[in-house]
């Protein structure tokens, strides 16, 4: 098992929002949350990212716990991440961003094959890779990020709402790019709003309400179930 959340709580400050959260992701599935918004999805990724400063509960990722373990710990053993904002570094190329998703590496990765490697699997960031990344569309901008998490070859990528306020003809690019990577071996988690693109590519499905996973099942079932997505899902 890639990942394995048992009771995973969370706060900020005095308000807790995750109440014993627990999912699993197998190597090479692709397995998404989906949820209304506000209901602990980000959070969720956060947490198990290490990115909220109170958690309790079991993480286990590729065999170890890591519920202990800094946010760069995490990066380094192969989980990686892109949150909802991309959080492109101002000022810097799309060559130097990709750069930045190999610090902290200790695999021996040499950076230039790697980035020309990335590059070919992002055929719309090779012709740009010495354009500054900011004057980019924010379609263009979301697949660096994920290009960005995808450069040291991670074992596990996060991504939270890749799509939110992306044109759709990249929504379908972006989407495409999953499915590959997805059969070159790399395992996602994916929260998204979009449940229906969503569902179309993943083996398995969580809703989460409220902090808790209140539905597991595999995708086409939940994609064929309109009662409980209109229920939960709604956004």
């Amino acid at each position: 098992m890639m990942l394995d959340v048992r009771d995973l709580n969370a706060w900020y400050g005095r308000s807790h929002i995750l109440q014993g959260i627990s999912l699993n992701v197998e190597r090479g599935e692709i397995v998404c949350i989906i949820g209304r918004n506000g209901a602990g999805k980000t959070t969720t990724l956060r947490s198990i990212m290490g990115l909220v400063k109170k958690t309790q509960g079991m993480v286990r990722f590729s065999g170890d716990e890591i519920l202990s373990e800094p946010a760069h710990t995490r990066f380094a053993r192969g989980l990686g991440y892109v949150p909802e904002d991309r959080r492109i570094v101002p000022g810097l190329t799309v060559r130097e961003n990709l750069r930045l998703g190999l610090l902290g590496q200790q695999n021996g990765i040499d950076e230039a094959a790697a980035i020309e490697r990335i590059a070919e699997t992002f055929p719309r960031l090779k012709e740009r890779l010495d354009q500054i990344a900011e004057t980019m569309s924010g379609g263009e901008q979301q697949m660096l990020a994920i290009a960005r998490a995808s450069v040291s070859e991670p074992k596990m990528i996060m991504l939270d709402e890749p799509s939110e306020g992306i044109m759709p003809v990249l929504v379908d690019e972006m989407y495409d790019l999953f499915e590959r990577m997805k059969a070159e071996g790399t395992t996602i988690l994916l929260v998204e709003q979009n449940v229906e693109i969503a569902l179309s590519i993943a083996d398995r499905a969580y809703i989460i309400d409220q902090g808790r996973i209140v539905h597991a099942s595999d995708a086409a079932t939940l994609l064929a179930d309109e009662g409980i997505k209109e229920r939960y899902c709604s956004v």
